[in-house]
């Protein structure tokens, strides 16, 4: 059962900002004024401006972020931008713009921070004598695939550099951007270098619409799946986040339209609210979904031991409660029935090399 396109529409204009996720724009956590928006009685609804998005320069001197979280499934991970174009509503990722001193909510969507630096520096850290081959993941906080990559191409450039040092790489998106780097990807899996998980959250045009403005359809994600599964690229599907009362009906449709179209791994998780976000997304309901609101956040309480978030380890991805115990079984049986738990590709971490050393050592063993 998905959400009525109806139900949507009636409610689709109200406060809202075409193409963007949210219209709030509140302060960070870490400020110690609030603002408020007030209600003049001026403001028309045809009068509302549409911001535009900024690029903004990061000048980071280190490009791999490492993590120790027993929830995670890597040690490494690489993020050429902060901030992300799509405007999930619910993006775990907003409040970590927060940090740079922009809000979770429309800064997040618009005001989006790039790397330029980024190969170079991964080059270099490559190249220490300690670094450790590991797998090194593309998108776990923002999506490595959103708009701005058209132009800049620091994803790509990241690829090329992983693929010159044979290092093993896990890509995350919601994007069709990733078939432009299928060449690099086919190569790159052919060594058993690469995966890739596309995530889909609904089937509904309607839904993703209003909930993932910019985000490619979930048709072209469907189409994203086959065209990289045709290329020899392993390719996951990542049904997240689970919404309690809004999308989870769709779950098991959703991994058997992508196990039709080539997906051989699954993975879920629950709807997660962390700091800022919660406000943000229950905005979202009430503009839109007023009708199922309350039942929706009521769920998501009762897996989240009566918060809108639980952010405890073992706990924050999954949720605790009946209603997490039985989604967790649905995904278990679902994935068993279309195989989709048994071809989980492992990436080799045995073939990484400096470039030009290798060919040195090889053409010396000729002798």
């Amino acid at each position: 059962m998905s959400v009525s396109c109806v139900k949507i529409k009636q409610h689709a204009s109200y406060g809202a900002i075409k193409g963007r996720g949210t219209v709030l724009n509140p302060s960070t956590r870490f400020e110690t004024a609030r603002q408020e928006a007030f209600d003049d009685g001026w403001d028309r609804e045809d009068e509302a401006e549409r911001p535009q998005t900024a690029l903004v320069r990061d000048t980071t001197r280190s490009i791999i972020v490492r993590n120790d979280s027993p929830d995670l499934a890597f040690d490494m991970s690489l993020n050429p931008y902060r901030g992300c174009e799509h405007g999930c509503i619910y993006c775990f990722a907003r409040p970590s713009h927060t940090y740079l001193g922009f809000s979770a909510g429309l800064d997040f969507e618009t005001k989006i921070v790039f790397k330029p630096e980024a190969p170079r520096l991964l080059e270099k850290e490559l190249s220490r004598p300690s670094y450790k081959p590991g797998v090194i993941v593309l998108g776990s906080n923002t999506d490595p695939y959103q708009p701005a990559e058209r132009t800049l191409r620091l994803t790509r450039s990241v690829l090329e550099v992983l693929e010159r040092f044979n290092n093993p790489v896990g890509i995350v998106t919601k994007s069709a951007g990733v078939v432009q780097d299928r060449e690099i990807l086919a190569r790159m899996a052919a060594k058993r270098l690469t995966k890739v998980h596309i995530s889909i959250t609904t089937l509904d045009p309607v839904l993703a619409r209003v909930m993932e403005p910019r985000a490619a359809s979930p048709a072209r994600r469907i189409a994203t799946i086959s065209k990289l599964a045709e290329a020899g690229i392993p390719v996951g599907i990542m049904a997240s986040p689970m919404i309690p009362g809004l999308n989870d009906a769709e779950m098991e449709h959703i991994l058997e339209e992508a196990q039709k179209a080539g997906a051989t791994s699954a993975y879920t998780t629950m709807l997660r609210l962390p700091h800022e976000l919660g406000a943000l997304f229950t905005d979202w309901l009430q503009k839109y979904l007023p009708e199922r609101a309350a039942h929706v956040l009521s769920l998501i309480r009762q897996s989240r031991a009566e918060k809108l978030n639980d952010s405890q380890f073992h706990a924050r991805f999954a949720g605790t409660g009946p209603y997490a115990t039985m989604m967790a079984q649905r995904f278990s049986r679902a994935v068993r029935r279309l195989g989709l738990d048994e071809k989980r590709p492992h990436l080799d971490t045995s073939q990484f090399r400096l470039p030009g050393r290798c060919l040195v050592n090889e053409q010396m063993s000729l002798f």
